[in-house]
């Protein structure tokens, strides 16, 4: 059966009763999410190591596959990662950094903004698909089971038209999470570019909860969700497009915000466990070296390095080095030589964000 992409807002009633039940309990878990934020001393931290995960799935749905240790192994200031899965996943959590910022300071998500994230994310300025003959196709049969739109006006028109539903609350009534959820569902529909659509599209998730005031800075984690839900997450994308299941689509992503809220909050406090242990014994093993800024760095790179702090906390080489040489002779860092590199390990949230990852959702 073909789909044919339709402006929004949809001629639908979305807002049946299962569907608000799930709105409310995802909004309560959001605004707790929102409020456990505000415990870290600094948020760099969290948009620092949860970008980076929320990265390492959203590539993972698509494939590119990193392990915790290339994820932390790298270096921005060379542009030098452990290889191309991390290049990779890195561009991503750039992309979500930047975007994130853009809209924060402009207060609306518009179409230049979705071309600068795809950017980011690719590393091309092939812009919107201009060539038709894009499908989307199973992977073991080779079926195709999608065809989006294939002309590049039709393209822009939809873009125009889901940026205004985007941006003008006027156009619909329905909460922002069912938003997010129809956004989402049009934005993959539309496909509009070559590559990079689903990491695209799940950045743009999170960005419209920051405009909509639902999240102060892009810590949801969802793509951990769907990338455990994938065959749901594909199943029910098309199935919206054969039978119209709008409803059962919103539910999916509702749950996705509740359980990852939840996720998220125990994942939040967590790290502020770890930073007041690692704050007490600073400083009562080591008050000659003991500052915030320390403190966060290790915080912000859970594989830190000399360059790190030497920028962070605008200190010599030789001062850099002391600091974190005197925090691994405490067991508080674990010092690594990895290549010619020297890497100092916060082991305890290393292995925090390890156990997130690798334990059942809620």
């Amino acid at each position: 059966m073909s789909y044919k992409v339709s402006p929004l807002p949809l001629k639908i009633d979305l807002e049946t009763k299962p569907v608000l039940k799930k709105v409310a309990a995802a909004r309560s878990a959001l605004a707790e999410l929102k409020g456990s934020v505000a415990g870290i001393p600094n948020e760099t931290i969290l948009i620092n190591t949860l970008s980076l995960q929320e990265a390492k799935d959203s590539s993972a749905i698509e494939n590119i596959v990193t392990t915790q240790d290339e994820l932390y192994q790298f270096d921005t200031f060379a542009g030098k990662f452990k290889n191309l899965a991390a290049k990779e996943v890195h561009a991503y959590a750039s992309a979500l950094r930047s975007g994130f910022e853009i809209v924060r300071e402009a207060g609306f998500v518009s179409n230049n903004h979705i071309l600068q994230i795809q950017v980011t994310i690719e590393a091309n300025n092939a812009g919107f698909r201009r060539v038709p003959g894009t499908a989307l196709k199973n992977d073991l049969t080779g079926e195709t089971v999608y065809m989006p739109p294939q002309s590049y006006d039709e393209i822009v028109d939809l873009m125009s038209n889901l940026e205004k539903f985007i941006n003008d609350d006027s156009l619909s009534d329905w909460d922002p999470l069912i938003k997010m959820a129809v956004i989402h569902h049009q934005f993959e529909s539309i496909h509009p570019f070559y590559d990079g659509n689903g990491r695209t599209g799940r950045i743009l998730n999170i960005l419209y909860l920051v405009k909509e005031g639902l999240l102060n800075i892009p810590v949801l984690y969802l793509s951990r969700y769907i990338n455990q839900y994938k065959a749901d997450y594909y199943r029910l994308l098309q199935k919206v497009r054969t039978d119209n299941a709008w409803e059962e689509w919103v539910l999916y992503m509702l749950d996705g915000i509740e359980k990852t809220s939840l996720q998220t909050i125990r994942q939040i406090q967590g790290i502020k466990v770890l930073m007041l242990k690692c704050k007490q014994q600073m400083r009562s093993e080591l008050p000659n070296i003991y500052s915030q800024d320390l403190l966060n760095n290790i915080f912000r790179h859970p594989y830190t390095k000399i360059d790190f702090v030497m920028t962070d906390l605008e200190v010599s080489r030789i001062t850099a080095t002391r600091y974190l040489d005197q925090l691994a002779q405490k067991g508080i860092l674990h010092k690594q030589k990895l290549g010619r590199d020297n890497y100092y390990i916060n082991m305890d949230l290393y292995e925090h964000l390890g156990d997130i990852n690798s334990s059942p959702q809620p």
